[in-house]
C-alpha cells in the first residue's frame, strides 16, 4: 500500500504543473513540469522572466538581453537571425523562449527542443506573454505583479499636470525616420499619459516617414535617442517645429532608450521618462 502511495505521489508531483500554453503561432506547447533550464532569445523575454522570479533559471540569453545586470554574466546564444544552434543545444534548455519570427525556431524544434513563440508588441500582447511565462514557470504571483506594475503606470499618469495633458509629441525610434505611433507599445504609453501622439495609428505601429509629414504636423515635444538625435539638424524645415524652435526635444541615452521601447516589466520607468521630459526634469536642449 505504502508503495503505491509513494508512486502516486511521486506521480502527482511530475504532473500538477502540467499546463498547455498557445503560443504566437497558435500552435500548443505542452508543458508537463516547471522548467528549471531556460533560454530566452528577446530582451522582453528575459526580462519578464526575470521579473517573475526564475532568473536563476536561466542558462542562456540573445545578445541584447543586458536587464537586471544578473543577465550579463550568461552565455549569449545570438539573436533571432543568428542564433547559434550548437550552443543552445549544449546548455541543455527544458524550453526556449523566443519570437514567432526567429529563423531558428524549426531547427530547434527539428532537434527535439521545446519553444515557446511569444513576442509582446502592445500592452495587451505584454498582459498575455506576461500571463503565459508565468504560467510555464509555474509562477503563481505573475497576475499580482502585473497589477502591481499598472497601478505604478497609473500613479504616474495621475501625477503628471493637467496643464501637459494633450501635449503633442512626437517619438521617434530611429533616424530614417521611424516614429513609433499612437497603436505602438510606446505609443500606448503616450497615451496612457493623455498625451496626443501626432503619428495615427493607421500609419502602421511604426511607419516611415516623410521628414515634411513632422513639419506639418509641428509636435510641441520631440522625444528620441542620443544616437539619433544629430539627424534633426540637416532635415529641411525642421527650424521651424515648435520643439525644435523652443528647444523641447528629450534626447534619451542607450539604457533609457532600451527601457523605452522594450515591452516589458520596466513600462512604468518608461512612463516615468517620457512623464520626466514633459515636465523639464529630464535633460532637453535643441538638437
Amino acid at each position: 500500500m505504502i508503495r503505491w502511495l509513494l508512486v502516486a505521489v511521486c506521480f502527482w508531483a511530475s504532473t500538477a504543473h502540467a499546463v498547455q500554453v498557445t503560443d504566437d503561432r497558435g500552435v500548443v506547447v505542452d508543458v508537463a513540469r516547471a522548467p528549471r533550464r531556460v533560454i530566452t532569445l528577446l530582451p522582453s523575454l528575459t526580462e519578464i522572466v526575470c521579473e517573475l522570479g526564475a532568473c536563476e533559471r536561466l542558462v542562456g540569453v540573445d545578445d541584447y538581453s543586458d536587464w537586471p545586470a544578473a543577465v550579463r554574466r550568461l552565455p549569449r546564444v545570438g539573436g533571432l537571425e543568428d542564433t547559434h544552434i550548437e550552443q543552445v543545444v549544449a546548455l541543455r534548455p527544458d524550453v526556449v523562449l523566443l519570437a514567432s519570427s526567429a529563423r531558428a525556431m524549426a531547427r530547434l524544434e527539428s532537434l527535439g527542443i521545446k519553444v515557446i513563440a511569444l513576442e509582446p508588441r502592445s500592452i495587451a500582447d505584454l498582459h498575455r506573454v506576461w500571463l503565459q511565462v508565468g504560467q510555464v514557470l509555474g509562477a503563481t504571483d505573475a497576475a499580482a505583479k502585473w497589477e502591481r506594475l499598472q497601478a505604478k503606470v497609473d500613479a504616474t499618469a495621475r501625477g503628471l499636470p493637467a496643464s501637459l495633458r494633450g501635449t503633442r509629441v512626437y517619438f521617434e525610434v530611429n533616424s530614417a525616420p521611424y516614429a513609433a505611433s499612437e497603436t505602438s507599445f510606446i505609443g500606448q504609453l503616450l497615451t496612457r499619459l493623455g498625451v496626443a501622439n501626432v503619428v495615427p495609428g493607421s500609419l502602421g505601429p511604426f511607419p516611415k516617414l516623410n521628414p515634411e509629414f513632422i513639419v506639418r504636423a509641428d509636435p510641441q515635444v520631440i522625444m528620441i535617442s542620443d544616437h539619433d538625435a544629430n539627424a534633426l539638424k540637416g532635415r529641411p524645415g525642421w527650424d521651424r517645429i515648435r520643439a525644435v524652435r523652443e528647444g523641447r526635444v528629450c534626447i534619451f541615452d542607450a539604457a533609457q532608450g532600451d527601457t523605452l521601447v522594450r515591452p516589458g516589466p520596466r513600462m512604468a520607468q518608461a512612463v516615468q521618462l517620457m512623464a520626466d521630459c514633459l515636465q523639464g526634469r529630464l535633460k532637453a536642449r535643441a538638437p
